[in-house]
């Protein structure tokens, strides 16, 4: 009986400037497989589907498991992590693409940093003195430490920025991640004493203001983040903090 095969067509560019080529890969099917696996046979064997030699597919991977956040792409036009992507639930011919909301590096690879950097931007850190023990920090109640659990999950894969209609090159909107953090650390004991500084970051252009409530970005979290709720919550706490600082200021 002849191995059962499907084909796998991937958006390939060596570099940012280059032009765009499409590569058909046909790949044995095996039970239980995910998109890194349909990668990982095409370096083992990288040979287009018409026979011609190529080069192996280059791509962002670490935990295999949905934690990392590293393998979000554009599988059949829907971004996702591949690693949790199984082909035998994908339309065929499976359609590889990079994410379009950040800078491409190299076929499916692009550059995140504006995430991180959006991060720093919003202070999304609990500052310590690390010098010597400071002992325990102080406690959080079950309730809250339940509201901020699932906020603590993020990934930072970006598929809530490439869903945002806001997210683009003309608008500096941070996006959905960005500003669910900055609830977290907000309503934790210790980072609350520096609110304000986030607070501030979100009214700045960029910030909370340039959400247009598309909603987008909560359909595409794989961790199922509460990321329309975080944006609520966030509008209105820069709200109250845009009156007392006017008040302040009067």
């Amino acid at each position: 009986m002849p191995d059962k095969t499907f084909i796998v067509r991937i958006k390939r560019q060596q570099r940012p400037d280059e032009s765009v080529r499409w590569e058909e890969y046909e790949l044995r099917y095996r039970p239980h497989m995910n998109v890194i696996i349909c990668l990982r046979d095409i370096a083992e064997k990288p040979f287009t589907r018409s026979g011609v030699e190529s080069t192996p597919v280059s791509y962002d991977a670490n935990c295999l498991e949905e934690v990392c956040g590293a393998c979000a792409m554009l599988i059949n036009g829907t971004a996702r992590q591949a690693c949790t992507a199984l082909v035998d639930d994908l339309e065929k011919p499976i359609r590889l693409e990079p994410l379009t909301k950040f800078p491409l590096v190299r076929d499916l690879v692009v550059d995140r940093s504006k995430m991180f950097e959006d991060l720093k931007r919003t202070h999304c850190w609990i500052p310590i003195d690390g010098t010597y023990d400071i002992g325990e920090g102080p406690r959080m109640a079950p309730a809250v430490q339940e509201k901020g659990y699932p906020l603590s999950r993020c990934i930072t894969c970006g598929n809530c920025l490439e869903v945002c209609p806001k997210v683009n090159q003309r608008d500096p909107f941070v996006g959905a991640a960005i500003v669910s953090q900055v609830r977290l650390f907000n309503m934790h004991p210790t980072g609350a004493m520096h609110a304000a500084e986030r607070l501030d970051a979100l009214m700045l252009p960029g910030g909370i203001a340039d959400c247009d409530n598309a909603q987008n970005c909560v359909k595409a979290c794989p961790k199922g983040i509460p990321l329309t709720e975080s944006l609520a919550a966030m509008n209105g706490q820069v709200l109250v903090h845009a009156v007392k600082s006017w008040l302040r200021g009067s």
